[in-house]
Parts: structure tokens; sequence; C-alpha cells
């Protein structure tokens, strides 16, 4: 489904209830996987296969029934969005909500209820406070203070991506690179984030200069190459004409090549 929605085939809204009949269906499978267990095991196995079953029927009683609550929709409009323009922060996106930050919360409950919900509330609210904020500048603006109304009183690594995005490129492009040794690729990576924080014009050492671009240099077939088709007119006794000439001469290039 997913090509079909990229080529403008299917739209978005009309695959979001398919996905979610999709996670309804993959219940089934393990509720009658369940009642395939022993009699030992068959009241657990069938507790968390409907737990599963639930826990999706729940989520689509939560964000699909009433239209203005398809925030998943809109979630992944955003996200592709972001996405398209910086094609890197959809492996950060993966790697930080689908590795990273399950094991955070796994590791706070570890350490007890107590520190999960002292780290876990001050974030909450701090991404509540966001929301109201963002929707407070989208729909009336006029009754927050002149500061609050745009998010320009926050640094730029903190409202937009283009800081971030110019130092993975600057990475990305920097491990293209051929260096010579450890200490200059240690010292070009120092002067690029000094260049990048501080000032554009810095350049700590001369081996901060830009590597010039070595020109491709054709290679030359050698000379007595050219002249296979003459020596073989002569031996064949009967000139040739200049097209056969011509032929020979280039595969006899391709084979000194």
């Amino acid at each position: 489904m997913t090509p079909l929605i990229g080529i403008g085939v299917i739209s978005i809204e009309r695959v979001y209830p398919l996905t979610l009949g999709a996670n309804i269906g993959t219940t089934t499978t393990a509720i009658m996987a369940a009642l395939t267990s022993p009699s030992s095991t068959l009241k657990s196995s069938l507790q968390i296969a409907l737990c599963h079953f639930f826990f999706n029927i729940s989520g689509i009683l939560l964000w699909y029934p009433i239209p203005f609550t398809r925030l998943p929709i809109r979630l992944a409009k955003g996200l592709g969005s972001i996405s398209a323009k910086y094609r890197w922060f959809a492996i950060f996106y993966l790697i930080g909500l689908f590795l990273l930050f399950p094991l955070t919360v796994f590791g706070l409950s570890l350490a007890g209820w107590p520190v999960l919900v002292g780290v876990g509330v001050p974030i909450v609210l701090v991404l509540l406070l966001v929301l109201v904020l963002k929707l407070l500048q989208s729909r009336c603006p006029g009754v927050l203070p002149k500061k609050l109304q745009t998010w320009n009183f926050l640094p730029l690594c903190m409202r937009s991506l283009k800081p971030w995005d110019r130092a993975v490129s600057l990475y990305s492009s920097y491990c293209e690179r051929r260096c010579c040794c450890c200490c200059r690729v240690c010292c070009r990576l120092c002067c690029r984030l000094c260049c990048l924080l501080c000032c554009p014009c810095c350049r700590c050492s001369k081996c901060c200069r830009e590597l010039e671009e070595v020109p491709d240099i054709p290679v030359k077939a050698p000379e007595a190459f050219n002249d296979i088709a003459i020596v073989r007119e002569a031996q064949d006794g009967a000139p040739k004409s200049p097209v056969d000439a011509l032929d020979s001469s280039t595969a006899s290039r391709s084979t000194a090549l």
C-alpha cells in the first residue's frame, strides 16, 4: 500500500481504516493460536491474546470514530513532509521512538515507579505545554504575550532542523573524504564544527583546506595499436575501406584499454 499512496493512487484517508482493520485481523490469528495451547497454559494464552485484541479495539475507538480525533493522519503527513526534506530524520525517528524511548522507559520502570513518575510527569507536562502553545499560536495568537506568539525566543537548534541538517550533512560529506592520517581527521572535524558554530571564516590549520579535485586523466592507448589496421592491410594485400579501418582501430583501442 505504501508505493500506491506514494504515487497518488490511494489517499491516506482511505488507507487509514484499512490499516486499523488489519491490526484487528492480526489479533484473530493470536486467538486461534492460543486455542491450540494445552490445558495447563490455555488460560494464560487466551488472556494475552485477548489483551492484544482489546488493545487494538480501544485504539480504534480512540483514534477513528470522531473525525477530529484522527490524529495519526495528520502526524503521518507531517512526518512525511519532514522526512522528504530531511532524509536522515526518518532514521533518527525510528531509532529514537522504537529503540531508545522503550529502553529508557523500561530502565526507569526497573528503578521503581517513583523514579518513573518523577521523570515521566515533568516530560509529559512540558509536552502538553508545548502542544497548548502551538494550538494557541495557530488559532488565537492574540491571547498570548508578544514573545510567546512565535518560537523565535528559542535557540535555532530547538525550533528548526536546519542546524542539525548541516551537522549531519557535514559529517556525511566528511566521511566520504580521503584523509591521510587520524590526526588530520580529528583536526578537520574540529575545524568544521568550529566553522559551523562560531565563525565561518575560521581556519585552524593548513590541513583544513579543501582537497582539490584531481581531474580524471583519460587513458591513452599506445600509438602502436593505431597502426594495427594498416599492418593488417599490408598482410591481406587489399586496402580496406575507411569504415572498416575505423572499426578495427576502435576494437584494438578497446582491447588495449
